[in-house]
Formats: structure tokens, sequence, C-alpha cells
């Protein structure tokens, strides 16, 4: 009996083992690889500087097909920006009202308003592009597997038709109007490569590289994903200096109160 559970259990190893195997040669998707980001760690925190970056990235880039919904423009001051400097950048923006007679007109934007969308409705997004609406990205960070480092990797990682080997042109049936993307599952995707070597000029000077834009807009997209990520770490630690310092004086208390037994 103990004979047929061994035969049975490497049986069942071997069939696992074949099937995983199988399944990596059928993935196509490279995994993104890892980047250090300020925000991780237990005592991560947001690089202001490149977030700010970012906010230009998405406001001269992004804006134009993504909304970003579940913000406000006065959340900008929590990334070290003043009223003012706020003000400065959304002084451009118009956003849709309605006037005292109930009729539609557009306004200058204010900081109490929502970032303003880039299409009235999901529909008129679709329409706009190929039949497919582009993703809020409010939470895009949170919402895709690999995070920050994905959403670097799918904008760093297109690769134009004629740099592609013909075994991948015949794989994935890749056309030359096609955007081949190495990390999009199945590699083709809708979105043209958003951004390129100096596609913005960096109000504070920082050289706009490809990977530059593509790291400081990922920083931004994680910082409006979860923008009390730090006020949540910071409760954290302060919660588990309070039970350390309890349970020390609970161990201190009961030593006391225990002192004179046998």
């Amino acid at each position: 009996m103990r004979r047929l559970i061994v035969s049975g259990a490497i049986a069942l190893a071997a069939l696992v083992t074949g099937a995983g195997a199988v399944a990596i040669a059928a993935g196509t998707e490279a995994h993104p690889p890892k980047r250090s980001w300020h925000f991780q760690g237990p005592f991560g925190t947001y690089d202001r500087a490149a977030a700010q970056r970012g906010y230009q990235v998405y406001a001269e880039v992004c804006a134009a097909c993504h909304s970003l919904s579940l913000l406000a423009y006065r959340n900008l001051m929590e990334l070290g920006l003043t009223d003012n400097q706020v003000k400065g950048l959304i002084k451009d923006i118009v956003v849709p009202d309605l006037n005292d007679d109930g009729q539609p007109i557009e306004r200058p934007a204010r900081l109490s308003d929502s970032f303003r969308k880039p299409f009235p409705n999901v529909a008129a997004a679709a329409a706009a592009n190929n039949g497919k609406a582009p993703p809020d990205l409010s939470v895009i960070v949170k919402a895709r597997e690999g995070g920050a480092d994905y959403i670097y990797a799918l904008l760093t990682g297109y690769v134009p038709f004629d740099k592609l080997s013909p075994e991948q042109v015949k794989e994935f049936s890749v056309k030359k109007d096609d955007n081949f993307n190495t990390y999009f599952p199945g590699h083709k995707i809708a979105m043209t490569p958003p951004l390129a070597d100096d596609k913005v000029t960096y109000a504070d000077g920082t050289k706009a590289t490809l990977g530059q834009e593509a790291s400081d807009v990922t920083e931004f997209l994680a910082w409006a994903s979860e923008p009390w990520m730090e006020d949540r770490k910071r409760t954290g630690v302060r919660v588990i200096l309070f039970l350390l310092a309890l349970a020390g004086l609970m161990y201190a208390v009961k030593r006391q109160v225990w002192s004179n037994k046998h």
C-alpha cells in the first residue's frame, strides 16, 4: 500500500510539473521587471518632485484620453504644491456646469472640481478610440497585476514593427499598423505609444527621456491610486509602537503581581 501511495504521489508531481511547464511555455507576456520605488516598504513615501513631474505628463499627454475621476484639483496640494501653484496649473482648464437657468455652460475650473473628463460618457470615449474606451486612471496602479512595475513596463514596452522578428509577426498576427507591446496581454494594444523622448518639457529642467517620463507618471498614478498611503503607514507604525509599549507594561505588571508567588 505504501509503495502504491508513493508511486501515485510521484506520478501526480510529474503531472503537475509537466502542466506547469506547458503553462509557462504557453505564456507569451513577459513579466515586468522589478523596480525600486520610493513608496515601497513600510516606511516608503512618495517622491513629490517626481509626482509633480508625473502630473505634468498626465496633464499634457494622458488627460486627452484618460480620466482621473476620483481626484479633485485641490488634492494636488498634497504633492507639495501651494494653493496659487495649483490655481496656475488649472487656469486654462474649463469644466462643464449649469447656469442659474439650468442651461449647460463651461466655466474655469476651481480647486474643488474633480478632474475634467476628456469625454462626456463611455460611449463617446469608445467612439473616439476605435470602439474601446480608455480606462480611468484613478486606481490603475492598484487595479493591474504588477502595480507600478507593470505600468512602467507597459509605457516603455512598445516595439516598432520593423524591430519584430518574423516569428513574432507570424505568431501574433501583427500588422504594420498594429501597436506591439511586450508586456500587454496578447501583445497587440489599441493605445499608440503615448510617450517618447522630449514628449514634454519639464518645468524643473529635468531631461525628459522616455524612461524618465514613464517613471514620473507612474509615481503620480501610484499616488493617485492611494493618496493616503503615507498617513496609513504612519498610523501603522504608531500602533505597533503603542502595542510594544503596552506589551512591556503588561509584562512588568505581571511580574509585579506574581513576584510573591512561588
